[in-house]
């Protein structure tokens, strides 16, 4: 990585609950958060703002939303007050060659966000601006479309992807021990091979897998952001896989970074 440009960031959120019951991948964001250049400003896509057409939050002071039910009062009550930035909203929008929508009223910074960048950056000092999930776009175009995107890594925007790249709801055991579905391995395996291995079409045609693939990608919105952080790679870059493993049988925390 060049000493100016920022990394891209992918990160396995899983559970809400992490934002109140810290465990290895959250110390694993907390460290991560040390090693990088301080960013001027945070461009997040959530697996949780799923529009229709593209939208990025350019209000200066972006809510916390609390995009979930029957989780503790306490989860309810975290609040991440960081600034918005309307300047980086102006320029995704110049950089991207869709109709963009500069949202200021509707959303915010949502957990998939949130619960993540508390610890990245718990003093919520570092402006966040959100890009939405075009739910109508194939993984083929939120990819290309994700590309656009690589000049903010060299205007020192730290541009993180956040959603699960195995996410199955209606399977997962919530006991702690729980061991993962042989397909949801699997599919996790076939993840990391192909992006230690710098294969980028085998997971943007990710259905073509077979049945591992459909039962960990039930709905794409999830697995999106992941797409998002693999096309903002360039030459010579390196993938850094800092978490990984199956959690509650069917929720990848595969983490990786590309600098």
């Amino acid at each position: 990585m060049t000493s100016h440009r920022q990394p891209a960031v992918f990160a396995g959120h899983g559970s809400p609950m992490y934002a109140i019951e810290p465990n290895r991948f959250t110390a694993a964001w907390s460290a991560l958060g040390k090693t990088f250049k301080r960013p001027d400003a945070i461009l997040v896509i959530s697996a949780h703002w799923v529009t229709r057409g593209v939208w990025v939050t350019a209000m200066s002071k972006p809510k916390t939303i609390h995009d979930f039910g029957g989780f503790p009062q306490a989860l309810f009550d975290i609040q991440y007050p960081a600034p918005g930035s309307p300047a980086l909203a102006d320029r995704v929008q110049e950089l991207l060659n869709v109709p963009v929508v500069l949202e200021e009223n509707e959303w915010g910074i949502d957990h998939g966000a949130w619960s993540v960048l508390k610890y990245l950056y718990p003093e919520a000092d570092v402006p966040v601006v959100q890009l939405s999930l075009d739910g109508s776009k194939s993984a083929r175009e939120h990819y290309e479309l994700a590309k656009q995107l690589r000049p903010l890594r060299d205007e020192n925007i730290l541009i993180l992807s956040s959603g699960n790249v195995v996410h199955n709801l209606r399977t997962i055991h919530w006991q702690e021990d729980a061991q993962p579905y042989p397909w949801a391995k699997d599919f996790n395996d076939f993840f990391v091979s192909e992006i230690r291995a710098n294969h980028h079409e085998s997971l943007i045609d990710w259905e073509r897998y077979g049945d591992a693939a459909h039962m960990s990608i039930p709905t794409p919105e999830h697995y999106w952001p992941a797409l998002y952080t693999l096309a903002l790679q360039e030459e010579g870059e390196q993938v850094k896989i800092y978490t990984d493993g199956i959690e509650m049988s069917s929720i990848s925390m595969l983490g990786f970074s590309i600098q």
